[in-house]
């Protein structure tokens, strides 16, 4: 095994360099993670551009790679042998609260770095700390004892599994949190990673109607969505997706409302309380807006709308993301548009926030590559 350990570094706001680092001695209920893929997604835009902590930070929280050294302690306890390929989740919880208890892990106070300043998250926590190797954009990566890690199907590749964070929080969003099944009717607003995850988890949920929102852009999106199972996609620039949704369904609305456009305003939001049904419908959003000057409480209580926030995935949401990855059911290898290498990882970050290169929905960095765009 190599002496040390290449890995991108964020060292100001939009500022990364390549550093070496020492590998890390592993103790008896650790490991080290051979990095193969480590996705990346909208929230890394943001705290590229935006730091929220001190540098430096690896940062990287969508990892796939093998297990290239376990401690025995750490074998006993995973189950993990030299070799395995595993997912690692970025939450390092703390394993004896009631959300750890739970698989809950995105709650634990272990893990979160708003309330936090000792917290642990992949591709959020300082380098300065212990093992330092604390994100996916990296050769290797330190795995402590309560790493929750979930072991990939035999013939899903390391490419593919690195879609696990997406499609999970697809399937958490719209079954878990938006009770999506059969014969639901459903529309997505934003055909970018999470919207498409979602699209396949509607779909193989049962939903009898999936309508998927984008702009003149997403036309690529829009045509991977149909693909994916949508029943009708709109340009929100061409079209007035009420009058859409509303022709679609009769005038009824529909029951779940999924907002993927984050950052794109309020306009999303006002638009999927009116695009729900008259009583009951459920509207899931990411929450990016700060406040909402002048939001329509009357109308959200006349119509009885229940809205939940879309917030990381559970341990299920990932094991079920696995399951759908291997059954081969849908052509989930297309979400995966572009790759990088370790020194692209600027160049990388800036593809997903939309200023460089075309038809971007999901980027993953090889940190043993140059990259093959």
């Amino acid at each position: 095994m190599a002496e040390d350990v290449l890995a991108a570094v964020r060292t100001a706001p939009g500022t990364t360099e390549v550093r070496s680092f020492a590998m890390p001695h592993v103790p008896d209920d650790g490991a080290l993670l051979k990095v193969e893929v480590a996705g990346i997604c909208g929230t890394d835009v943001k705290m590229y551009a935006k730091p929220p902590f001190p540098e430096p930070v690896i940062m990287g929280h969508e990892n796939v790679g093998t297990i290239a050294h376990a401690g025995p302690a750490f074998t006993r306890r995973h189950g993990l042998v030299d070799g395995d390929r595993v997912f690692v989740e970025h939450y390092v919880g703390c394993f004896h609260c009631e959300w750890c208890h739970q698989g809950e892990y995105r709650h634990c106070e272990n893990t979160d770095w708003r309330t936090n300043p000792e917290a642990r998250r992949y591709g959020y926590t300082s380098a300065e700390n212990p093992f330092q190797l604390w994100g996916g954009f990296a050769q290797y990566m330190y795995l402590p004892w309560n790493a929750v890690l979930h072991k990939v199907p035999d013939g899903v590749s390391a490419e593919l599994a690195g879609l696990v964070t997406p499609l999970s929080n697809g399937i958490e969003w719209a079954l878990f949190a938006a009770g999506v099944g059969y014969d639901s009717t459903v529309l997505i607003q934003g055909p970018g990673q999470q919207g498409l995850s979602q699209v396949v988890a509607c779909k193989q949920a049962g939903a009898s109607t999936i309508i998927v929102t984008g702009t003149t852009r997403d036309a690529a999106r829009l045509a991977l969505a149909r693909d994916l199972g949508a029943d009708h996609v709109v340009d929100v620039r061409q079209e007035d997706p009420l009058t859409v949704v509303r022709d679609v369904t009769r005038g009824k609305g529909v029951d779940v409302v999924l907002d993927c456009t984050a950052g794109a305003g309020v306009a999303p939001v006002l638009l999927g309380i009116d695009a729900l049904k008259r009583r009951e419908g459920t509207m899931v959003v990411q929450g990016e807006l700060a406040a909402f000057p002048d939001f329509p409480m009357k109308k959200l209580t006349e119509k009885a709308i229940t809205m939940r926030s879309a917030r990381g995935h559970s341990y299920r949401a990932c094991e079920l993301a696995l399951t759908q990855l291997a059954s081969g059911r849908f052509p989930l290898e297309r979400l995966g548009t572009h790759t990088f290498g370790l020194d692209e990882v600027d160049r990388a970050i800036r593809a997903v926030g939309g200023e460089v290169e075309e038809d971007v929905v999901h980027v993953s960095l090889l940190p043993w590559s140059g990259g093959d765009r």
